[in-house]
């Protein structure tokens, strides 16, 4: 966390909290929703300045309850997650990058939802791969350790092959690949996708 926000935290402790103007899309984009976009449910507007998106980024945490939020200042600006709270792609360069320009340096597990979400954990992370980056990473799956083909990948998708195995290969290793549930994983990995004071009743 940046020094000048410790600063503020410390002259102004009881600013009070914004909730549903900042979205964190499934590519890892950060994007800002006014009164309206919030009530017609829409994603908001792509934030784009590079400065402003750093700034973001270093200030990224969470509080006890799985809330993630981003400390503007002295104030906290929740954050709505479209998918997990970290977002994973490919760099040519530096391999696995977070959305918040951190390298992902370690992987403990590989996860895959029924939709074909790839979920990889590491660094005490839960980051969901880009959609832009499937198709490469996908290259690398093998089912019973064959290239699987598209009847055998619906197949392991949908739970009907349970006793095969999956596995996933990055930078020379292969990872194992479980199946969750879209729907589990919130609650899984301890993040709430809609933060909102928990006085209200909305």
């Amino acid at each position: 966390m940046d020094e000048i926000v410790k600063q503020a935290m410390a002259k102004w402790p009881n600013v009070p909290h914004c909730y549903g103007w900042l979205l964190l899309d499934a590519r890892g984009a950060w994007r800002m929703r006014d009164e309206r976009t919030q009530a017609l449910q829409r994603p908001g507007d792509k934030i784009i300045n590079p400065a402003l998106i750093e700034f973001i980024g270093r200030n990224y945490t969470h509080d006890e309850r799985g809330q993630w939020y981003f400390q503007n200042g002295p104030q906290r600006v929740y954050v709505d997650l479209e998918a997990t709270p970290f977002v994973a792609h490919i760099d040519p360069a530096n391999g696995l990058m977070l959305h918040t320009a951190e390298r992902l340096s370690k992987i403990d597990s590989v996860l895959m939802t029924e939709s074909g979400q790839l979920i990889l954990l590491g660094m005490g992370k839960v980051a969901l791969m880009d959609d832009r980056d499937l198709a490469a990473c996908f290259e690398e799956l093998q089912i019973e350790n064959k290239a699987p083909t598209e009847e055998a990948l619906f197949a392991w998708l949908d739970g009907s092959r349970t006793s095969e195995s999956m596995t996933w290969k990055y930078q020379g290793r292969r990872y194992p690949v479980s199946r969750i549930p879209h729907e589990d994983l919130p609650e899984r990995f301890n993040y709430i996708q809609r933060p909102r004071d928990k006085l209200s009743t909305d």
